[in-house]
């Protein structure tokens, strides 16, 4: 009886293993074999924020709060391309693994958790870059609140997450709906808090922006970073029952297709 138990694996380990290889395949397709190629995936869009910080604090020398411009842009405008670059590459993850589908192992949610995974690990490696040159010329200190600041990426991956999968979902039943996407949500850059603080506005415009999401969750990053920073915006009940809403739409939305199809 034991050996018959020792040769039924584990479902979780094996899910995890699946996940694993998902991942290495993801970073080899995404990064090339070659060894630079993981480099210039970190570098680019740090580099990318490091230009666009530096035209800014140009033109806006002093910064809603703080001293520093290219800390207080940087909060913004990595968190938010967090986002982006979740919900654009997650629209895609089932045209370019539908190979593997073909396997039984592979579930169409292990194709998007392993992109997902991938995503996320790059984007905390790009932070801890640009945030640890931004501490050696002097123009950011470390964080008040690390843990706050973690739970606020961890809040706007969750977010890329939803809409990513959702997207994906939409795109199976109607592909013209990747152009309509970057059309519609291409405003979420100037509404999303990358350039200002929400209290700065008079209430009746504070609370038509607080409706977006990922607004809350630029505003937490930039609470857990500066400690003379208290937001009367941030609503952290909102944003939460958001991102579960929003998954449980995206995870049954797939669900529904995928039972669907059979």
């Amino acid at each position: 009886m034991s050996m018959v138990m020792d040769k039924v694996e584990n479902p979780l380990r094996v899910k995890a293993r699946v996940i694993a290889a998902l991942v290495l395949r993801e970073s080899r397709v995404t990064f090339g074999s070659v060894k630079m190629g993981y480099f210039w995936a970190i570098f680019e869009p740090v580099l990318g924020t490091a230009l666009l910080t530096l035209i800014f604090s140009v033109v806006t020398r002093h910064p809603p709060i703080g001293t520093s411009f290219p800390l207080f842009f940087a909060t913004g405008i990595l968190t938010f391309q967090l986002y982006q670059k979740l919900s654009g590459s997650l629209m895609a993850v089932f045209d370019a693994n539908r190979g593997l589908l073909a396997y039984p192992l592979v579930k169409e949610t292990d194709v998007v958790l392993a992109r997902f995974i991938l995503i996320v690990m790059t984007y905390l490696f790009i932070y801890v870059i640009f945030f640890a040159g931004l501490m050696i010329v002097g123009e950011a200190g470390f964080p008040h609140r690390l843990d706050q600041v973690l739970f606020a990426i961890a809040a706007m991956a969750l977010l890329g997450l939803g809409a990513g999968l959702t997207n994906a979902v939409i795109c199976l039943l109607w592909p013209t709906w990747k152009r309509i996407e970057k059309i519609i949500t291409r405003p979420l850059f100037f509404i999303s808090g990358v350039f200002f603080i929400p209290d700065l506005f008079p209430p009746h415009i504070r609370y038509v922006l607080s409706w977006n999401p990922l607004l809350h969750a630029i505003d937490w990053v930039r609470v857990g970073y500066y400690s003379n920073y208290r937001s009367s915006t941030l609503d952290l009940g909102y944003l939460w029952f958001y991102i579960g809403v929003l998954l449980a739409v995206a995870f049954g939305a797939e669900r529904l297709y995928r039972k669907h199809q059979k």
